[in-house]
């Protein structure tokens, strides 16, 4: 891939997704453990997704207008830095409230303008993205096991702090990323109007709410669920470890997966299957060779279901209208999809209970499905296979 800085942005995503790796298994446990509930822990985590809502879109409208990525890319992460160290400061509810919205107004921003570089970058090579992705996902690999081991020894307290140094190198490694300038004139096809409207793309970000909805009860409770099943520190930082290890082997092979089956297809068989994962988490938390099934299926519920809507997106969004597109994925999937299925399920999961509140996952992966089988049809992507 001449011409492309494959180590600076897969450093980039190395270092954002080690930040996911530290907060996504142990935010939940830190924040069990500093004395919030159940409906507290599930409202802050929807606090940290609905940011994305709001944030890509503002960046992402103000990084198309100026054609440069990179500088707003740097200016969210060292605000996001210096806004996450403001929870050492304090420990109220209305504290973390306010500051993890503030942190992930900026961190939410910065992802979607690092996909749209990438694939500036790539251009006629945009299935080669999951080569340079997949270290992100070696990075939440690296983080997890990492800090599952730190947590057995020391106090999870430690969890911003280290969470610290990982934000400076998200910083860090944005900063020698060269700009990669698009001329933003007279290259969008269609208005960004015309292209929501199409019933496709509104199929498709329908189905990626739906899929991360369903997620919410994993990423928000997974790690206290084995805690409670008698799972230790360690293990619950492995299990985590497993399922990303299962998504970097998908995304080693996604370019031969994207080339020969439908998009459809793929999109359809991932909710199918994220619904089947649900079932047996729900169902066999105590059995740890089927929960070490359950974690290898990570590599279809996120890994292939990322892969073929990231696609889509690039596509259906072209020229000017690229930031803007992966910023409305983000928004509606990540930041929808997360802060809604975190907070009915944070109130769920003392209500209904851990079984039922998966079962609810299964029966909202299955309507993605059902979605996505009767609107997202070949003849409308046909021309968007890679």
């Amino acid at each position: 891939m001449n011409g492309i800085p494959y180590w600076r942005l897969s450093n980039f995503y190395f270092f954002y997704f080690a930040s996911l790796g530290a907060l996504m298994p142990f935010w939940g446990l830190y924040l069990q453990n500093i004395g919030f509930n159940s409906q507290q822990i599930g409202e802050l985590v929807a606090i940290l997704l609905v940011t994305k809502l709001i944030a890509p879109n503002i960046w992402g409208w103000l990084a198309d207008a100026s054609g440069k990525h990179l500088v707003w890319v740097r200016w969210g992460s060292l605000l996001a830095f210096v806004s996450f160290a403001g929870l050492i400061l304090d420990k109220s509810y209305w504290w973390y409230v306010f500051i993890i919205a503030l942190f992930s107004f900026f961190w939410n921003a910065v992802l979607p303008l690092i996909e749209a570089t990438t694939f500036a970058y790539l251009g006629d090579n945009a299935k080669r993205y999951s080569h340079i992705r997949l270290w992100g996902s070696v990075g939440f690999v690296v983080a997890v096991i990492a800090f599952g081991l730190f947590f057995e020894t020391f106090s999870i307290l430690w969890l911003p702090y280290l969470s610290l140094a990982l934000f400076t190198g998200i910083w860090l490694t944005s900063l020698v990323i060269p700009e990669k300038v698009t001329h933003v004139a007279h290259q969008a096809p269609a208005s960004l109007s015309q292209i929501l409207f199409r019933p496709e793309v509104i199929a498709l970000f329908v189905v990626c709410l739906l899929l991360q909805m369903s997620h919410s009860p994993y990423y928000t409770f997974y790690s206290i669920y084995l805690e409670n099943h008698g799972y230790s520190r360690n293990v619950i930082g492995w299990m985590w470890a497993l399922g990303v290890i299962a998504e970097v082997g998908l995304f080693a092979i996604s370019y031969w997966l994207l080339k020969y089956f439908s998009l459809a297809h793929l999109l359809t068989v991932t909710c199918v299957l994220t619904a089947f994962r649900w079932w047996l988490i729900a169902n066999f938390v105590d059995s740890f060779p089927i929960l070490i099934i359950a974690q290898l299926f990570h590599a279809i519920s996120f890994g292939l279901g990322h892969a073929v809507a990231i696609h889509l997106i690039h596509q259906y969004f072209t020229g000017n209208l690229k930031g803007r597109g992966q910023a409305l994925y983000s928004s509606i999937s990540f930041g929808a999809g997360g802060a809604i299925g975190s907070y009915l399920s944070g109130h769920a999961w003392d209500s209904l209970g851990a079984l039922w509140t998966y079962y609810a996952a299964v029966a909202v992966c299955l309507a993605a499905a059902l979605i996505s089988l009767i609107w997202i049809r070949d003849k409308h992507i046909q021309d968007f296979r890679i």
